[in-house]
Parts: C-alpha cells; sequence; structure tokens
C-alpha cells in the first residue's frame, strides 16, 4: 500500500517508487468558506480528474511548464514532486464572489483588464489576501518567483479564455498554485470547477463550484456538462 503524505479537502497525495512522482487521488468531497460548508458532490473526483488532465494537456502545448505527468486511473494522476509556494494566485475576469462584495460591483460587471491578486495559503488564517510586499517580508517567494507566478497566471489566463470561448464558456475566475521541481517553477495542483469559474457565454448559468457554495442545485451535472464542453466525453 503506498504511503500518503498528505490529504486535503479534495485531494489525497501518495508516494511512488520514483521519488521524483507522486499519486494524485480526486475525491467526492466537497468544502467552501474555507471548510465550513462540507459536503459532497457524486462522482466529482473522477471529473476533476479529467477535466484537470485536459486543461494540464492544453497548457501544456502552448509552453506553460507544470507537475502533470499522466492519469493513472479515473480518479488518479501522477504528477513531478512538487514543494507549493504558500501563495494561491488568483486571476479575475469579470467580479464575482469575494471581489463583487470588496470592491463594490456588481456580479457579472467585466473588468477592464484582468486583475491578479496573491493570497498567503494558510487555512488557519482563512487564506488572506496579500500583496507582493508581505510575500517578500513573510519570505513565501523571491522577486523573480513572484513575478513569474503573475506573468504565467495573466499568460494561463489568455490560454483557457481564447479556448473556453470556442466552447461558449466564460473564464470569470480562477486559482492556480505553483511550486518548485529541482529548482524549475510548475504549475501545480488541480484546474476544474472546483478551483475556476465557468459560466454559460449565452445563458450566465453557473457551471462550477458556486453550485454548491449558494445551493444551487445540479452541481454533478454543471461538472459534467464542462467536461463535455471540454472533450465532448459524455460522463
Amino acid at each position: 500500500m503506498a504511503k500518503m503524505l498528505y490529504e486535503g479537502k479534495a485531494k489525497k497525495v501518495f508516494a511512488t517508487e520514483n521519488p521524483d512522482e507522486y499519486l494524485v487521488y480526486f475525491k467526492d468531497d466537497a468544502t467552501a468558506f474555507n471548510g465550513v460548508k462540507k459536503g459532497t458532490i457524486l462522482n466529482k473526483g473522477i471529473l476533476n480528474n479529467k477535466i484537470s488532465t485536459f486543461f494540464f494537456n492544453l497548457l501544456g502545448k502552448n509552453g506553460i511548464p507544470h507537475h502533470f505527468v499522466r492519469m493513472v486511473s479515473d480518479r488518479e494522476m501522477l504528477v513531478k514532486t512538487l514543494t507549493i509556494l504558500p501563495i494561491e494566485v488568483v486571476v479575475r475576469n469579470i467580479a464575482a464572489g469575494s471581489l463583487a462584495k470588496r470592491i463594490g460591483w456588481e456580479e457579472g460587471r467585466k473588468l477592464p483588464q484582468p486583475v491578479v491578486e496573491l493570497y498567503y495559503k494558510n487555512d488557519e488564517l482563512g487564506d488572506p489576501l496579500i500583496n507582493e510586499y508581505h510575500a517578500r517580508a513573510m519570505g513565501l517567494a523571491d522577486d523573480a518567483q513572484l513575478k513569474a507566478i503573475q506573468e504565467l497566471g495573466l499568460k494561463i489566463n489568455a490560454i483557457m479564455g481564447q479556448y473556453l470561448k470556442e466552447k461558449k464558456l466564460e473564464l470569470i475566475d480562477f486559482k492556480l498554485e505553483f511550486g518548485l521541481h529541482k529548482g524549475q517553477l510548475l504549475l501545480g495542483d488541480e484546474i476544474s470547477p472546483d478551483t475556476c469559474r465557468f459560466w454559460d457565454s449565452e445563458t450566465g448559468q453557473k457551471l462550477d463550484k458556486d453550485r454548491f457554495r449558494r445551493d444551487l442545485g445540479d452541481v454533478e451535472d454543471a461538472y459534467k456538462e464542462v467536461l463535455f464542453r471540454l472533450t465532448g466525453e459524455k460522463f
């Protein structure tokens, strides 16, 4: 039995025979509001594994370095080992969620340009919003890393946003995590309806974890719809 190294809200990480690779298992558990709300989304782990696999492959083809190696099973992927930077990078295109509340804009209002935000990855503190000065003072990343993760965030936003438009999906905002593998900065974690807001570009229907956060119902169907739009696979 492989040794479990870490269990988070949505995934378990296991050691492998290769010291340079981890096995990631995607769970059906769902949490919101920093773990205050908890539940289960049927088949979420399978759907997020497939959707993340698709996005890592898309980004890799477009020059984004990432940790994904290959999908092992419906719920598992093999990834490169990472020392995660304790910074979450959020890129926003349209006011929604906490940003809409914070700046007093109605949800759905388009931002004149993409906005990049940094959050300190710390569950006990509720992942607070920080800026580059905080990150430097706290020793979370060096100048080169801070510059790179923000530039990569904007590049990923452009790649995904353009692709999703063709699938009639609007990329509202998304969260990224980065880490170091043998000194190289790589995109890590996952890219899924858990970490991104996707709206139908024609109807405005939410097709992401907001359906769970806000008790909108049809959560699993929303995740299935995203997979279908991306890959044509009917789950």
